[in-house]
């Protein structure tokens, strides 16, 4: 279970029973949950039993309240959104990820001190922990192209480096008002933009609301020049801090995360971030006296003063399982938003692919694959196509990407018609095909970013913890022999399988690879597991119980994989993913082929191996992999997860969490009894494998 937020206004002093006068409180079911979640009754209209009322920040509705708080001598606590809110703007229909709930005053509002600036005001802001946590969300951040609103495009470049960045707001924004500005402002933050920096390039940075549409700026075509220019592109705002060579605001959240970038602004308000010793201020607030480390400002601002919700779990969060949220959800609307188009995908899997890929926009499926190509390029939309589809020399003019299974996939077997969990896309390869080149390969050679090793070793101990692997099959649990051997244990695969087929030498059979490992290992207990589909009689693979005789000593038939895993002392494979799962587990693993995890120096590799994957193209030695990077890059970076409960993006480790709580929706009537019928004819697997 997570643990519980971090958050001071949880932890008791805040009014509880609260009662409001707009209808936000009303409609908003996300706001009224994350109240109701920190601890707070909501009543309409009814200041009578109340503790204090509740109102939307400095909104033009919260008179209302006001006036109702001053008529019954009640408090006001404030409402506002968190600095990490969503995808898209509020308006654009997105509910928060978080609150900051304010019984002070209201962050933005400089006339009187707001609960968080008395946190940054008071707090020690000294511990260590806090504040490794504050660097690790910083970078996070910036690696991520994380924001307030996130509905720009990382991939798109930046301008040429070297302007100043002139930061717009919307008309009408309450923390201009009340941050000692007006519009009037604006209009002498660009003079003064220019005439500190005559020769530079200026660039007017609108306001992703102003993008959509939504809301008008300050700035138009009047106010630029030969060297001032509106900017209007959606530019990752990390890359655009990256480029400047000075930032002017009045009171944006861009900033803030200026700061972040390591600038100081020039800051012609009074906002949160202003007054600390980090910008340069233009209408300094003499009460706010401290210095404080940008670190520091982080921690207070984004990790002890909201309160965080995780829309998966229904529960309030620490900020850094909201970060994991939002890369989730971030990363589906950045590779899904022009819409794909599919092809080479099963009748019964199209629901699912839906579910992963067509949030944005539905996916298109079109066979066979050149004409989903000249759809596609029609459309000016990338394809999709499942791994082993593709047809030789295959080259469409559009982007293309390569789907399959995730490694923690189910409760069930895809043979079955369990609808996945996770799914990755390879624009490179796929992960299984060791011939070339895969997206995984590059992705457990890259560095790990902030806190991602953390994070790789919380998620490898939840699994292991809970017992979960790909299928999580269960089965029997057998009790091995136990007469002083060493126990290998032998997983049979299914022997049309790409995996064998693309990544393995000579050894390259069930039978084979067990009379590899007796040959290496004369005095072992060798137990087989044969694969869970050639049990089922739906794949081939099976080894006749002549070829079986002197080369396994037990067979483990319809056994749980993880029990057999924790009772051996090392796996024998030729590229079966129960090989991975054993080095999750601490075992050693012997490869007779070239499965993704193998090359890298984890396993023992008797098989051909790429490589690309032993030395650099100068020949030199490449370093080992740890387990971390490598378990980072196959259950986090790699892989898309789908959440069946919320139906929204999420991270591994809520799936971790469905997988080990059992809480999982069945599969659907139709693929019960396609499965049902493709059992019946499993001889003729022919048919049913193309649906």
């Amino acid at each position: 279970m997570d643990a519980a937020q971090d958050s001071h206004q949880t932890a008791g002093g805040l009014p509880r029973r609260l009662c409001y006068f707009n209808a936000g409180f009303l409609c908003d079911r996300r706001l009224r949950r994350i109240l109701h979640l920190a601890g707070h009754e909501l009543v309409a209209g009814r200041a009578a039993g109340a503790d204090a009322v509740a109102v939307w920040g400095r909104s033009p509705y919260a008179a209302r309240g006001e006036a109702a708080a001053s008529a019954q001598g009640l408090p006001i606590l404030r409402v506002e959104d968190a600095f990490l809110r969503s995808l898209r703007p509020g308006r654009a229909g997105d509910a928060p990820l978080g609150l900051l709930l304010d019984d002070m005053g209201v962050h933005f509002d400089a006339g009187s001190p707001s609960r968080l600036e008395h946190l940054l005001a008071t707090h020690g802001l000294d511990d260590s922990n806090l504040l490794m946590r504050a660097r690790d969300g910083i970078a996070r951040l910036r690696g991520s192209h994380l924001s307030k609103y996130n509905i720009h495009d990382p991939e798109l470049p930046p301008p040429p480096a070297g302007y100043v960045l002139v930061v717009d707001q919307t008309q009408g924004d309450a923390s201009i008002r009340h941050g000692g500005a007006s519009a009037t402002t604006f209009a002498e933050m660009l003079t003064a933009a220019r005439l500190d920096h005559p020769q530079a390039p200026i660039l007017i940075k609108i306001h992703p609301e102003t993008r959509l549409g939504l809301r008008p700026g300050h700035f138009g075509p009047q106010d630029c020049d030969a060297r001032t220019r509106l900017f209007n592109d959606p530019v990752s705002p990390h890359d655009l801090l990256d480029g400047a060579i000075a930032v002017y605001t009045v009171s944006s959240q861009l900033g803030f995360e200026a700061i972040l970038a390591g600038h100081r602004p020039q800051v012609f308000g009074q906002p949160f971030y202003a007054g600390w010793g980090l910008t340069a201020d233009r209408q300094p607030l003499v009460r706010r006296r401290r210095k404080l480390t940008p670190a520091q400002l982080f921690a207070a601002a984004m990790i002890l003063a909201p309160v965080w919700y995780d829309p998966c779990r229904d529960r309030l969060c620490r900020f850094e399982t909201v970060l994991d949220q939002l890369e989730a959800e971030t990363r589906a609307w950045r590779e899904d938003r022009r819409g794909h188009v599919a092809t080479g995908m099963r009748l019964w899997k199209r629901g699912a692919l839906q579910g992963f890929f067509g949030q944005s926009v539905p996916l298109r499926f079109r066979d066979p694959p050149d004409r989903a190509a000249a759809l596609a390029a029609r459309r000016d939309r990338p394809l999709l196509i499942w791994a082993g589809q593709e047809p030789e020399g295959f080259a469409p003019p559009v982007p293309l990407r390569r789907v399959e299974d995730g490694f923690l996939r189910s409760r069930g077997l895809g043979a079955e018609l369990v609808p996945p969990l996770s799914l990755v896309t390879d624009d490179l390869g796929i992960y299984y095909d060791p011939s070339r080149e895969s997206r995984l390969e590059r992705l457990i050679r890259a560095p790990l970013p902030a806190g991602g090793a953390a994070r790789a070793e919380r998620l490898i101990a939840s699994l292991t913890g809970a017992r979960i692997s790909k299928y999580n099959l269960g089965g029997a649990l057998p009790e091995l022999p136990r007469d002083g051997r060493q126990v290998i244990l032998v997983p049979g695969q299914v022997e049309d399988d790409a995996s064998i087929r693309l990544g393995c030498g000579a050894t390259r059979s069930n039978r084979a690879l067990l009379q590899a490992a007796r040959a290496a290992h004369p005095g072992a207990l060798i137990v087989y597991k044969p694969h869970p589909d050639v049990e089922a009689g739906l794949r081939p693979g099976a080894v006749a119980a002549t070829d079986l005789e002197g080369c396994a000593d037990f067979v483990a038939r319809h056994a749980d994989p993880i029990a057999l895993i924790e009772q051996a002392d090392e796996i024998w494979t030729l590229t079966s993913l129960l090989g991975f799962e054993a080095l999750l587990r601490g075992k050693a693993v012997t490869c007779l082929g070239a499965p993704f995890y193998a090359g890298w120096g984890l396993t023992t590799d008797l098989g051909p191996m790429p490589e690309r994957r032993l030395r650099a193209p100068d020949g030199h030695p490449l370093p080992r992999v740890t387990l971390t990077q490598l378990a980072y890059a196959a259950l986090i970076a790699y892989p898309r997860y789908h959440d069946p409960i919320s139906r929204r993006p999420c991270p591994p480790e809520v799936i971790v969490e469905r997988l080990a709580e059992g809480r999982l929706p069945h599969p659907g009537l139709t693929n019960r009894l396609l499965a049902k019928a493709q059992g019946a004819l499993a001889s003729q697997s022919w048919i049913w494998r193309r649906q």
